[in-house]
């Protein structure tokens, strides 16, 4: 599938997704939320993808935003509509997608940018990026789950603080907050995702994608993330994965997982 503002590339199990508006700071725009959905939605689909690293082009930017001058002049029920399809396109389904999305943070994550890198199921960063919610200085709040997911990384007094004051934070800070897990140079960032992306591949894709499920229901209103602990780790004895594992194990070798 092509793309006009989304660059993929796989090799192995790893699938890179790079946001492409280098003239826009990587910013995003309905059509790029789009195609982002797509790219992803193909990798998630691709047996042969295992892990899921998203990045931004050039040095300056992950994603600095979203694109403001769509929507500067749009109606409550417009806005209101913007979040939904947005959250429902792209944030909410990478935050529950099954294969693994590590965000590479290259540069300014803001806004949009910062709301997207949370919906990954974790985060490294460069030590130039640079980090924050911004909406409040232009009247308006977070729409894309960020006032939902940073809470529930850095704590809501830090979060309170980060989003009322439209404030960003550094890559060390952010690494202080638990925002971020790792911080390294812009040219070690890829390196080291890939490295890990690698470690990720080589265990039980479904396994991983039943603890993404029963990690995400401890936040979720009206779940009981012990009792979809439970749930997952049983269904996990049913599968071709489990049996692999076990034996692999059990004869001193590495297993070789079919993936379902």
């Amino acid at each position: 599938m092509k793309f006009e503002n989304v660059l993929s590339s796989t090799q192995g199990a790893i699938t890179i997704i790079t946001v492409n508006r280098p003239n826009k700071l990587n910013a995003l725009n309905v059509e790029t939320i789009k195609e982002l959905h797509d790219a992803i939605l193909e990798a998630d689909q691709n047996p042969e993808t295992k892990v899921i690293i998203l990045t931004g082009s050039g040095e300056k930017a992950f994603v600095a935003g979203a694109d403001i001058s769509e929507f500067a002049d749009f109606s409550v029920k417009q806005g209101e509509g913007l979040a939904a399809q947005g959250q429902a396109l792209l944030f909410d389904f990478v935050a529950h997608l099954g294969t693994p999305v590590i965000a590479a943070i290259n540069g300014f994550a803001l806004g949009g940018g910062l709301e997207l890198a949370m919906a990954a199921h974790f985060r490294l960063a460069s030590d130039n990026a640079k980090m924050g919610l911004p909406e409040v200085s232009l009247g308006v709040i977070p729409g894309y789950g960020g006032t939902q997911r940073l809470p529930q990384l850095i704590g809501k007094g830090r979060a309170m603080e980060l989003i009322m004051t439209a404030g960003m934070i550094d890559a060390q800070q952010a690494l202080q907050y638990g925002l971020v897990n790792h911080v390294t140079t812009q040219e070690e960032l890829l390196p080291m995702a890939e490295k890990i992306a690698s470690k990720i591949a080589r265990n039980s894709s479904v396994a991983i994608g039943a603890a993404i499920e029963a990690i995400n229901a401890g936040y979720e209103d009206g779940e009981n993330g012990f009792d979809a602990e439970i749930n997952a780790f049983g269904k996990c004895f049913g599968t071709a994965d489990f049996q692999e594992g076990t034996q692999a194990f059990l004869e001193k070798r590495k297993p070789a997982f079919p993936g379902n």
